[in-house]
């Protein structure tokens, strides 16, 4: 029986978020986009994740004008986001009104999937974010954040898709964002998915450690119905496997992508140019090209590395970042196993980074709120019970949150729209306000001043970009 694999491109988000900080703006992507579109991938990873807060804070963008762009030229082929849940794309969580508001204005602007994961893999925190896609009639492809310790077994995942399937996904995404799962353990597991659910199921794995082409094809050998890859120039290292070296390896195969090499020749092209332009402004570190075989111990994705690079090298300690990654593996243990990725890996992150700035202090002698929210429960239940005593540490005599963080939370739209108001130009500008409200008025006020700029004759004229 032949199967066509699916592949889900990357370098529109992850890719670039891995290696770049999510540096990319919205006008270097807009001449490959119609390329892009005739290749045959089965989705576009474009926007979601960090490239909210990216478009915001560095890039002076809407990234609701960017997702709209995309669209624009982006006729053939499923557009998808990464959706972090409760967390919504931002670092806290959010009220059940805020997330079905984002979840809406999410597809009317061009989402087709919306990828939901949980950093904790607490179901609890997916709840509302599953029934509001449903409800736009969106694509549900519910992440499982793929993790090792003894508390993380490939039953315990099994159940866990099950679980995600019952409440209604349409398909589920293995989400390896530290690049941990080994060739025959992904085959393992993907086969253990597979017995348990009856939806396509898909791998997302990093390069870091070496791994993800090797993984990758024993998850497709294990029956896996879709892999993301990151077109090659823009791949390996923190990012992912070669979109055109895994097009190549399955061709004549059972699995074979029905992709053209010649088409994707031409979008590794234009990206060369780009990734050349970003290893001469230093926007890509060399460290995070090279193989680490030590993330395998450190648990480091990716998107995590290169922000822990960014932030020694602002306090001149780039090299504490050994010792930064050595403290990563021993906060997470202490925190209950979590999963890194966003939010947990910049907040074990940055706890790491004051346990090693300030260890003439001592350790936990500066912890940070979200530290403290973690250990209390705020994001949810962490995978291993945290040891009383640490807890007490950390929180002092806070309350334990052992309910769906989120019913503590009231409702935040009506709040949020008088908040707004002085700044609001369209819909969308009250959820990037409520995602990043300084960062989002900095924008906005950046906005206003662009719109009425003079040319030279007087006329009014719009310094904002359409794109």
């Amino acid at each position: 029986m032949v199967k066509k694999l699916l592949i889900t491109e990357t370098a529109l988000r992850d890719s670039h978020q891995s290696l770049a900080a999510t540096r990319m703006t919205t006008e270097e992507m807009l001449p490959i986009l119609e390329a892009m579109d005739q290749v045959g991938y089965y989705s576009l990873e474009a926007w979601g994740g960090a490239t909210f807060d990216a478009c915001l804070r560095f890039l002076h963008e809407d990234p609701w004008a960017r997702l709209r762009t995309i669209k624009d030229h982006v006729k053939n082929t499923k557009l998808q986001m990464l959706f972090r849940g409760q967390n919504i794309l931002g670092y806290r969580h959010y009220a059940d009104d805020v997330v079905e508001y984002f979840v809406q204005k999410c597809i009317a602007n061009g989402i087709d999937i919306i990828r939901i994961f949980d950093a904790l893999n607490d179901p609890r925190n997916l709840e509302t974010a599953i029934r509001a896609t449903i409800k736009e009639g969106g694509h549900v492809q519910a992440a499982i954040s793929y993790t090792t310790s003894k508390y993380h077994t490939n039953e315990a995942f099994a159940e866990y898709a099950k679980r995600l399937e019952d409440m209604g996904a349409h398909s589920i995404c293995i989400k390896d964002m530290s690049g941990l799962i080994k060739p025959y353990e992904a085959f393992k597991l993907v086969k253990a998915i597979k017995n348990s659910v009856k939806i396509p199921v898909h791998i997302h794995a990093h390069y870091t450690a070496g791994l993800a082409s090797m993984t990758l094809l024993k998850a497709i050998e294990a029956d896996v119905d879709g892999i993301d890859t990151s077109i090659s120039p823009l791949a390996m290292g923190t990012s992912h496997a070669p979109t055109e070296s895994m097009v190549a390896t399955l061709q004549d195969t059972p699995y074979d992508t029905g992709l053209s090499l010649e088409k994707l020749d031409v979008v590794a092209k234009y990206f060369n140019g780009i990734r050349e332009k970003y290893l001469a402004s230093g926007l890509i570190d060399p460290k995070v090209l090279k193989v680490d075989v030590n993330a395998l111990r450190y648990q480091v994705p990716g998107g995590m590395l290169s922000n822990l690079i960014s932030q020694l090298k602002a306090a001149g300690k780039l090299d504490k970042l050994d010792a930064v990654l050595e403290e990563v593996a021993r906060v997470r243990e202490d925190a209950g196993f979590p999963p890194l990725v966003t939010p947990t890996s910049q907040i074990v992150g940055t706890q790491a980074v004051n346990n090693v700035l300030f260890a003439n202090d001592g350790r936990y002698s500066r912890v940070t709120k979200e530290f403290k929210g973690l250990v209390r429960g705020d994001y949810g239940k962490c995978p291993a019970p945290i040891e009383d005593d640490f807890r007490k540490q950390i929180i002092g005599d806070d309350e334990i949150i052992d309910y769906r963080p989120a019913d503590k939370i009231a409702p935040e739209i009506d709040i949020l729209r008088e908040k707004v108001a002085p700044y609001q130009e369209r819909e969308e500008d009250l959820l990037s306000f409520a995602l990043f409200e300084q960062v989002a008025v900095k924008f906005f006020e950046w906005r206003k001043q662009q719109i009425y700029k003079l040319d030279e004759n007087g006329d009014a004229e719009t310094g904002v970009h359409t794109i």
